[in-house]
């Protein structure tokens, strides 16, 4: 690749803790291609274990910026994220912003480059999925339509965006969390199963933390009765997110926990190891279904619908409300259902990503 001229090397990466992981390794192909970035953490995920822990095991350059946000509602953290990051991008004059995935921080970062005119990259764009009002769905929907570059993790997700009229810029690149996953597989921390006193395949990790399955009394109630029954077959350890916490106690449901192996949110490695030697995976976190596919783990997701349909119509994972859970449970660990194949690529997503960066930089010169 020819080499961009210093004054259009600029990039500022706008972030989450969910995007560290994917910034990880896209990372490394910028600074192999002599292309310079400007880091911002905008401190939405600001828990140490959902944080901090992901530079140190991932080895992920510290932040060129930290906007210190925190928590709030869903208003309060996008506008705080969009007034800090506004003055960064002032100050930086980057030639394109470049954002990933769904969250607060990712529209915020969209929005601020589209009404500055700054070129935006989205990284897992066309992602699609009931039910809309979901707030990751909006970051998605909205992201995709001000972004002049789409990096599509799969094939569905550029159908996706073609029926909503999106056609220009979109680009079937594969996975970088794949290529991650690639990296970072002989390093995967398996000594957590002696600590928890776990064998292999003698039990299933589970995470719950999407809104519509915390807020709701009822539903969270169901989800843990369910995964109860569940606990009288296999061991489940389950890494409780913060706001699934918070709604725990808040409903008085700490008794629905005492069978369960309940931790702190764990980093990456930890994570991988547990996921690759269980027996399978319940869960709402859109990352992790595709992890535990590459682990060659079934997952049960607790949601109505899923951005990654591709892995549900392949027949490896199955969608569940949370009255099924435990009928879904049996489900998956009875089929003997084949792992299909290379559906997010072929582990060379960051690579393509960036030479298309570069390749459009060139064309601006």
């Amino acid at each position: 690749m020819s080499e961009v001229d210093q004054s259009y090397e600029d990039h500022i990466f706008v972030e989450a803790r969910p995007q560290f992981i994917k910034e990880a390794i896209l990372c490394k192909n910028f600074a192999e291609a002599g292309i310079k970035e400007v880091l911002v953490h905008s401190g939405q995920h600001y828990d140490f274990n959902m944080s901090d822990i992901f530079f140190q095991v991932l080895e992920i350059k510290k932040p060129d910026y930290y906007l210190n946000v925190g928590s709030g509602t869903h208003a309060e953290m996008t506008a705080k994220i969009m007034i800090e990051f506004e003055k960064v991008v002032l100050k930086e004059k980057p030639d394109l912003i470049v954002v990933y995935g769904d969250t607060n921080t990712t529209l915020a970062g969209a929005l601020v480059g589209a009404k500055l005119k700054i070129p935006v990259a989205h990284v897992e764009a066309g992602i699609r999925q009931r039910p809309k009002d979901m707030p990751e769905e909006i970051n998605r929907i909205v992201t995709d339509h001000v972004s002049n570059l789409l990096f599509c993790s799969n094939q569905l997700a550029v159908e996706n965006l073609k029926r909503e009229g999106i056609t220009k810029g979109v680009y079937f690149v594969g996975d970088v969390m794949y290529d991650l996953f690639l990296k970072m597989r002989p390093f995967f921390r398996y000594d957590i199963l002696e600590r928890l006193n776990l064998k292999e395949t003698e039990y299933l990790v589970c995470t719950i933390h999407r809104d519509f399955n915390t807020d709701s009394n009822e539903r969270l109630k169901e989800i843990l009765q369910q995964l109860s029954e569940v606990s009288k077959h296999f061991k489940i350890v389950f890494p409780l997110h913060p706001r699934t916490a918070k709604k725990v106690k808040e409903f008085g449901f700490e008794d629905l926990l005492a069978n369960f192996i309940v931790t702190e949110p764990l980093d990456y490695l930890n994570m991988m190891g547990l996921v690759e030697k269980s027996v399978c995976v319940v869960t709402d976190s859109g990352g992790l279904q595709k992890e535990a596919y590459w682990c060659g783990k079934r997952c049960v997701v607790v949601m109505p619908d899923t951005g990654w349909k591709e892995l549900v119509e392949a027949g490896w994972n199955v969608l569940s409300e949370p009255d099924q859970i435990f009928d879904k449970f049996l489900l998956v660990t009875s089929s003997k259902t084949q792992h299909p194949k290379d559906i997010y690529g072929d582990g060379l997503a960051a690579k393509r990503i960036v030479d298309i960066i570069e390749s459009t930089l060139e064309e601006t010169i």
